[in-house]
């Protein structure tokens, strides 16, 4: 039997999401920015059910094409309220458009916006050494200063601990309890 963290076992979503996806350290910009949104769309929610209406996010919003996206206009907000297959919070939809255009002034200036977040860690993996689910954090001072930073470029629905569960996701932070099959795969990275 594999062990995975404990968060990931009740549904087949989240155990692929777990195993092949969450913590693996994301270096593609496109991607980056598909994680951003999804984890501020969560807000308030579950992770599970942002991954269910996952599919549908991306039909809806161009595959996370936020060049495409920063051109929405009212009538894509709308069109976007009306659609049953995401989550249908209009200062999330709204989020989704600022923060397509803070993320392309970010890699105007960054060259990327892979070198801007990585650049707050040296380009390295922070990995924890976590028993137990209930011992992670829900923030930490990393995330309260890039929260803080991103909030400063205009970004939205990036508070501390939305930003830590993105770092996480994108695998700035390594929060596979110990004991699970994935926290020495990404340890022993290159």
């Amino acid at each position: 039997m594999v062990n995975r963290c404990k968060w990931a076992v009740y549904d087949e979503l989240m155990k692929e999401y777990h195993d092949k996806e969450w913590g693996s350290p994301q270096h593609d910009d496109k991607a980056l920015y598909e994680l951003l949104i999804l984890e501020g769309m969560q807000a308030g929610l579950s992770w599970s059910t942002v991954l269910k209406k996952r599919a549908n996010f991306r039909k809806a919003l161009d595959n996370f094409d936020y060049n495409k996206i920063v051109k929405y206009r009212e009538n894509k907000i709308e069109e976007l309220m009306q659609n049953e297959g995401i989550i249908r919070n209009r200062l999330k939809i709204q989020s989704v458009i600022t923060n397509a255009k803070a993320f392309i002034k970010v890699q105007e200036e960054f060259g990327s916006f892979n070198n801007y977040i990585w650049g707050f860690v040296d380009n390295k993996t922070n990995h924890n050494s976590w028993k137990k689910l209930e011992e992670l954090p829900p923030n930490t001072e990393l995330s309260n200063k890039i929260s803080k930073e991103m909030k400063k470029r205009g970004f939205k629905f990036i508070g501390t601990t939305i930003i830590y569960a993105y770092l996480q996701a994108i695998g700035i932070v390594n929060d596979h309890t110990i004991d699970c099959f994935r926290y020495n795969e990404l340890v022993n990275l290159p």
